[in-house]
């Protein structure tokens, strides 16, 4: 009896999800045609994306000067349209860089 708990929250969030996904289904009979509800919709994962990781980049290194040199770097090189490989290990480096200069020289 000591797993009934996971067994209802497993229920509950599988519940939600289904629902998440079937209202649209439901609601939504022929294809959308409205401009700026196709536009909302084509950016909504890009700006989730973002919301989800740019917080997480600052608070990774424990530093805010190597997680914020790491950023710029990052954002450079991808404005550049460098690869993703590229643009990871460069903003990698960068941050090594910097908490090694941090670490040795002050």
């Amino acid at each position: 009896m000591h797993n009934y708990p996971f067994w209802l929250y497993l229920l509950v969030t599988a519940g939600v999800t289904y629902l998440v996904r079937a209202i649209p289904l439901v609601l939504v009979k022929g294809k959308i045609r409205n401009r700026f509800l196709l536009s909302f919709l084509h950016y909504i994962p890009y700006a989730v994306l973002s919301v989800m990781t740019v917080p997480a980049i600052f608070y990774a290194t424990g530093d805010t000067l190597s997680a914020t040199v790491g950023f710029l770097v990052a954002v450079v090189l991808a404005f550049w349209e460098r690869s993703l490989l590229t643009v990871a290990a460069a903003s990698c480096s960068a941050v090594l860089i910097v908490q090694l200069v941090q670490t040795y020289l002050l």
